[in-house]
Formats: structure tokens, sequence, C-alpha cells
């Protein structure tokens, strides 16, 4: 590849055909690899030794009831859950529940797609979502809020989730909450299958607060199709404040019609009374302390589809995550600084550029001990060390400014300091010219993975999906064969 990143022959992620918000559960539906069992050692190489830091659990499990995100040898990501040794001692009720739930099939689910029993342990295999959960997008957001329309999405879909999973005499759900709810790699949400599984001897239905529990399930120990609806109620509060709080305390501010203590400030002006009053009404519904006066999951499906808008938007734009957030199944690993680049995370970059040097500019480096060193030279090489030092310090204007001197100077031509400041010019808000210099030190050396590495998180930032994704994959292939 040169300098050119125009037209490249094929796209590296996995895509497809998205659904209408508007269909069904049952509608969505796509490919999913059967169930099957998996080895130990096949997990424990897919997960790198079961690495710590290869965890994603949800906040509220106890080791080692932790999930792992790893990598299959087809290239397939995975979510894996380790139990610990007392969670299922019987292992013909373990395969059999992994059966039952493996068995389900929607594009509401992240679905379960094998398990593993091997003398005491025990673990479930599922299908990896990248774009983490709801609770992270609704609580602890940090470039922006969730946008109205995304929450009236997610309430939809997992109103429809439920119902495909009571339609296939699944309608139990153990602990339904925020963190159950992951984001897939066009940014749609899916409900978790693992909540699914019945339960195991060594944890409870629900979290240990006692606030967010169905009363009936204090009263008989026990989950109910109906206390799932409680849980669902619990989350349309979740939806409506942006915060988690506790159902009594919601319903006495519904009943004295204080909406403003209970709606999130940050969808001001984007939510009409219609929407709000509507969402409030079905919340007050599954939140009622008869179990039998709740809706069941289809009165909520048909309720909510009613909200709908902006339907054709995809989800991913919504949510405000990059479509594709993952490696498909036609993909290699991504090395640290694949990573990097791909979450578009500039500091891991700056280190990674650090650390490295300028080991490729060794043969220049070599070649300039036999030219006549002069007075211009001196101040060229003295521009480029400071840049050097302001670089380091994070300097990244005074880095620019000495970094331009020195390419201006014209005495000698390093791709790596193109490379430093094309990500000084990232780190500047200034895309199109760091796009120029990737592009640079490209033509100045076609096979050196992280001139391609630079340029593709160039066009990641320049909205540049397809270009990016093919420089990105490029480059991990280039790395692959050098290493």
């Amino acid at each position: 590849m040169g300098a050119s990143c125009s037209k490249f022959p094929f796209c590296w992620w996995h895509s497809r055909r998205k659904p209408s918000v508007l269909q069904s559960s049952d509608q969505r539906k796509y490919w999913v690899p059967s169930f099957r069992e998996f080895s130990w050692e096949e997990l424990k190489a897919a997960t790198n030794g079961f690495s710590p830091e290869n965890i994603v659990s949800e906040p509220g499990e106890k080791a080692p009831n932790v999930v792992y995100k790893g990598l299959l040898e087809d290239k397939r990501w995975i979510a894996v859950k380790r139990f610990s040794k007392s969670a299922w001692p019987d292992s013909r009720q373990f395969l059999d529940e992994a059966k039952a739930v493996g068995n389900l099939r929607s594009e509401g689910l992240a679905n379960l797609i094998g398990c593993c029993i091997e003398g005491e342990e025990r673990l479930l295999v599922a299908e990896f979502m990248p774009n983490d959960t709801l609770a992270r997008h609704l609580f602890h957001w940090e470039k922006q809020p969730m946008k109205w329309v995304m929450r009236l999405r997610v309430a939809l879909y997992l109103a429809q989730a439920l119902e495909y999973c009571s339609s296939r005499g699944r309608a139990l759900y153990h602990d339904l909450n925020a963190y159950r709810v992951l984001f897939d790699q066009d940014g749609n949400p899916r409900l978790s299958s693992f909540g699914l599984m019945k339960n195991s001897r060594d944890g409870k239905s629900y979290s240990t607060n006692l606030a967010f529990t169905p009363p009936e399930y204090l009263r008989i120990g026990k989950v109910t199709s109906e206390s799932v609806v409680f849980s669902f109620g619990t989350m349309l509060i979740d939806l409506l404040s942006g915060k988690h709080i506790p159902p009594i305390h919601a319903l006495d501010l519904i009943r004295e019609k204080n909406f403003l203590m209970l709606m999130d400030s940050c969808l001001e002006g984007h939510i009409s009374t219609h929407e709000g009053t509507e969402l409030v009404r079905l919340a007050t519904r599954c939140l009622q302390y008869e179990a039998q006066e709740r809706p069941s999951p289809k009165f909520l499906v048909t309720s909510l589809l009613s909200l709908q808008k902006e339907i054709e938007v995809p989800s991913y734009i919504l949510l405000g995550v990059r479509q594709g957030n993952t490696i498909s199944t036609q993909s290699v690993l991504l090395t640290p600084m694949g990573e990097a680049c791909l979450r578009m995370d500039l500091t891991a970059i700056h280190e990674i550029l650090n650390k490295a040097g300028y080991k490729d500019d060794e043969g220049v480096a070599d070649e300039l001990s036999f030219q006549i060193w002069t007075v211009q030279m001196q101040e060229t090489l003295d521009a480029k060390q400071l840049g050097d030092s302001a670089f380091r310090a994070k300097d990244f204007t005074t880095a620019i400014a000495c970094y331009t001197q020195f390419i201006d100077g014209g005495t000698m031509v390093l791709p790596t300091v193109y490379c430093r400041r094309c990500l000084s010019y990232l780190m500047s808000e200034m895309p199109s010219e760091a796009l120029g210099d990737a592009m640079q030190a490209l033509v100045m050396s076609p096979d050196w993975p992280t001139a391609l590495y630079l340029q593709a998180v160039s066009l990641f930032t320049l909205g540049m999906e397809t270009d990016a994704q093919e420089s990105l994959k490029e480059a991990t292939d280039m790395e692959v064969q050098r290493k």
C-alpha cells in the first residue's frame, strides 16, 4: 500500500443487513454458531490463561464467578463466564440448563454458544458484546448522555427479548438490571443470556440490594415471570432518570407528581409530555406490589412500539459509538498498537511511540555519520531534540513547531518524525494534517506498520470508516509478517 488510501478492495469488518427497530425479536434472526461443548484448554487459550486483563465482569460478580473476553482460534470473540467450584455441583444439571438456554437464538440476546464441564470447572460461552453495558452508557457516561430516542429503543428491544424468551418457555430471568443489557457491534442493545440460567447453589437470583428486589421474591425466595416485569419497571425508571433510583422512592415521586425530580435533567427539551407520561405509566404498572397487576411482556412491546422515533437512524449513531467496534470473524488478533488505534486511544499510542523511539531510523543515523556536519545541520538536530522533549512531556504544540523546523530544514528525512508529528496533530485536533504526515511516512517507508497504524487512526478521526478499517487490517498483517 502506498500513499493513496482512497480505494480499498474489501472491508475488514463483518457487516449484515440491519433490522428495523419495528421488527419483532422473532423477525430479527441471524446466524449464530450452534451450541457446543468447549474444552478447558480451548477456553484457557482463548482467554490468555484466564488473565485478569481479560476480565470484563459485571459489577457485583464475586470471584471466581467472573466474565472474561476471549478469542477463539477461528478469530471469533467470545465472553466466558467461569463459575465457582460450588456453583453447579451436578454437572448433568448444568449441561441441561446450558443446552436449554443455548437453544434460544435471537438478535435481542447475547446468545449462549457453548459451555465447558471438566472436573469441577463450569463455564458458559456467549457472544461477545464490544460496546459495554447499559449501566456504563446511562450512569457513567463520559462524552455525552444517552439520547432519549436511544433510551426508548433500549426499552423496546429489552421488552422484545423478554417476550421472545417467554414464548420459548424461558420467562424467568435472574437479577435483570442495567449491567445485564449489553450493546453489540452495531450499537443495538442485547440481553445477556447468562441471566437465563436457573439459580445456582452459590448465588441468589437477585443482588443483595433489597430496595430493588421484587416484593414476592422477599416473601417466597423464588423468581416468577411477574418478578421479571418488576425488574423491567426498575429499568424503565433508570432510563427516565439516568440514575438507579429505588422503586419505592420513584413511586413516591410519581404519586406526588414530582416529575422534575424523577426525570434526567439531560433530557430537558428532548422529551415530549406524551412520551414521558407513557413511560412513567408503564413503569408504574410494572412496579405494582401485587404481581398479578403487572403487565405482560407482550403488552410492554405493544406499548413501547408506539413511542419509537427516528427508526431509520442506526443504533450506533444514537449511542455515539463506532460501528463495527469489534474484530470480525475474518480478522486477525490485533497487536497492542492496533488495539489502541481501534479504540482511538491517543494516550496509549503516545506511550508506544515513546517506547519505540527511533529504532526504525537506525540505518539513517549510520548514513548521517559520514556526512559533513554544518551549523545548519546542528540547528536542525537541536530542533528535533527539542521536539522529542516536548513530545515526551505531551507539549504537542511545541512538538509540532520543533518537528516542523526539523522537517523544513531538509538535511535528513525521518519517517518516525512524521509519525510523531502526526500524533501531535491528532492530539491537537488537526486530523487532516495528521493524515498528511502519516501518508508521507508511508511514502518514505512503505513497509513500516506504524505509519499505517497512524494513517488508520487519522482516518477514523476524519470519519472515513471503511478506509480506516482497511489500513488497520493491513498494518496488523504487516506487523505479524515482520515478527
